[in-house]
């Protein structure tokens, strides 16, 4: 712990104008700090997916300052012109809804991610299939997305995120079509990914089953932070 990975100071985003706008997020500060997972938690409308789309640079922010992996990001206006290269350089996504290529195959899919970024095919196709065979759907490495369950189809959505193995990992809901054993082994992956790769992780979360998984727990209401709970300590 120690080297924040995530930062945000005082980050506000609204939606709309006049009598019609919505404050989605008014003055959020948040650290994750690399090896950390940290879950986002609030009720429908608290602003946890506008949050993690900010931090994933999808969304200007309209106030504050963003930091990712040391670098200031966002600070009145964007420091960086091709924001797909930062993202593709800094983060890895999953997402409630896999996403998935529908004419490329299970390890192609994943692999995908890898050949974009420069690597051999051939070396792509071995880090896919071992990480298909971690979230237990390496024997669907062939299978076309259409033949994949909604549980299959996700755990290959989650390799491919973890393909090019990104310091900043967001996810939103990403155990949201499992059962409780296959939703372990996703936090469980992403726990050894935090820690092996001094990672920091960032989930949107209605899941109480996972929520013993992470290392905190930051409550939202109403696009303010209200608080947050350590599982750990607090066996809640």
């Amino acid at each position: 712990m120690g080297e924040p990975l995530v930062e945000l100071r005082g980050i506000a985003k609204g939606f709309g104008s006049g009598e019609a706008r919505v404050q989605a997020l008014s003055d959020i500060d948040l650290t994750v700090e690399a090896g950390e997972v940290v879950g986002l938690r609030g009720p429908s409308g608290s602003g946890k997916s506008t949050l993690l789309n900010v931090v994933a640079c999808i969304l200007e922010p309209d106030a504050g300052v963003l930091r990712l992996a040391g670098e200031t990001v966002w600070e009145g206006r964007w420091a960086r012109g091709d924001l797909r290269a930062l993202r593709r350089e800094k983060i890895g996504f999953i997402f409630q809804f896999h996403n998935l290529l529908p004419f490329l195959n299970a390890i192609d899919n994943v692999a995908l991610a890898m050949t974009l970024g420069g690597t051999p095919l051939a070396e792509a196709r071995v880090r896919a299939r071992a990480l298909l065979d971690h979230l237990q759907v390496g024997k669907r490495a062939v299978a076309m997305p259409a033949k994949l369950s909604g549980g299959e189809a996700q755990r290959v959505a989650i390799a491919r995120a973890l393909a090019n193995s990104p310091r900043i990992i967001l996810a939103d809901e990403p155990t949201a079509a499992l059962d409780s054993e296959r939703a372990q082994v996703v936090m469980e992956l992403l726990r050894g990914i935090a820690r092996d790769q001094r990672a920091a992780v960032l989930v949107v979360t209605h899941d109480d089953k996972i929520f013993c998984s992470f290392d905190r727990l930051v409550n939202l209401r109403d696009g303010r932070i209200e608080g947050e709970t350590r599982p750990g300590s607090t066996g809640g």
